[in-house]
């Protein structure tokens, strides 16, 4: 069996364990989280109508640190990895402990500047154990736009988490983007983190978009699902074709980050603050012409999926080709956003 075929065998078993894992224990921490009132009660600004159980981002974490600690007992790692994937799962545990927090204090929760201030904690740790952006110099700059990467992607995964299977569909659609783009890959941290989050993330949606079995992942969840996701983008070259396939990365989570710059936006055109809470998602707005919220996150998952596609096209062109994906992806962007904005709320 040469490596290719054994490090495919690795990265299945890195999809299929976590995935199991998932499955089975989602649902004895949604009974658990009934037992004990561990709940998201809705509020105004909510869009669910009934109390639903919160624990279902440890079900993710569980089945994601699992994973990675198995396959590390399984596989003899390069030189270099075990170092990213400690930093992965110590940072993940971080931000997933913070959700945790912020989730048991529901409906108020944590305020944003406590958790702004974990999340850049962080990201710093992130950014000086080297896991940080490399096409950019000069270093402190890049050092910089690394901790910013790590927060606002974090943070974009919390805020379009507004709706059924939404914020993990996102998460695992990116997983296989950025495995699709890293596979095969040097940055082998990448690929088995990238399989891992996708296992455990499907390993919840069913419940999560069951109507007997609900269950949410909290900020728990999603922003441990933003944190490891902006943490493997920064894993790979991407392309050695040309210099735009660095930026495919903003392709594969284009919707939760145009979501998130959406959204401020448009607080900020009416005077409020981009981190209060509001009803101004593009998911929302798209379900008051007339969408049903499963369409909805049919729709954003279909975008997720070419866009990622795109991404992967753009590290295999020559540059010109790849300008003009960079062109005609970023005018869609603009015109879509100027519709999307004349929806009433």
């Amino acid at each position: 069996m040469n490596d290719l075929s054994r490090n495919f065998i690795h990265y299945l078993m890195a999809f299929a364990l976590p995935l199991a894992i998932s499955l089975g224990v989602t649902p004895l921490l949604r009974a658990l989280a009934l037992r004990y009132g561990h709940v998201d009660t809705p509020t105004d600004i909510k869009t669910h109508k009934h109390p639903t159980p919160l624990l279902g981002g440890t079900a993710i974490f569980a089945a994601f640190a699992v994973s990675l600690v198995v396959m590390r007992l399984y596989t003899s790692f390069p030189t270099g990895t075990l170092h990213d994937l400690r930093i992965l799962l110590l940072g993940g545990g971080v931000m997933f402990t913070l959700g945790f927090i912020d989730d048991m204090y529901k409906p108020h929760g944590l305020g944003f500047k406590t958790k702004f201030a974990v999340q850049f904690i962080v990201a710093l740790f992130t950014a000086l154990y080297g896991i940080r952006i490399h096409f950019i110099q000069p270093e402190y700059v890049s050092f910089a736009l690394t901790v910013l990467w790590i927060v606002g992607v974090s943070n974009a995964f919390n805020i379009i988490d507004i709706m059924d299977g939404l914020s993990a569909g996102q998460a695992a659609l990116a997983a296989f983007g950025f495995l699709l783009i890293a596979f095969p890959s040097e940055a082998i941290y990448v690929n088995f983190a990238s399989a891992a989050l996708a296992g455990a993330v499907l390993g919840f949606l069913p419940y999560n978009l069951s109507k007997g079995l609900k269950i949410f992942m909290g900020d728990s969840g999603s922003l441990l699902c933003g944190f490891v996701l902006a943490v493997v983008a920064l894993g790979t070259r991407y392309s050695d074709v040309n210099p735009l396939g660095v930026y495919a990365p903003l392709f594969i989570l284009a919707v939760p980050i145009y979501d998130t710059v959406f959204v401020s936006v448009m607080r900020l055109r009416r005077g409020h603050s981009p981190f209060l809470g509001s009803k101004d998602h593009f998911a929302l707005r798209l379900e008051k012409i007339g969408f049903t919220r499963r369409q909805v996150v049919r729709l954003a998952s279909l975008a997720t999926l070419l866009l990622s596609l795109f991404a992967w096209l753009m590290t295999q062109v020559p540059l010109a080709w790849g300008v003009l994906i960079v062109a005609v992806l970023g005018l869609e962007f603009i015109l879509i956003g100027l519709a999307i904005a004349k929806i009433r709320i």
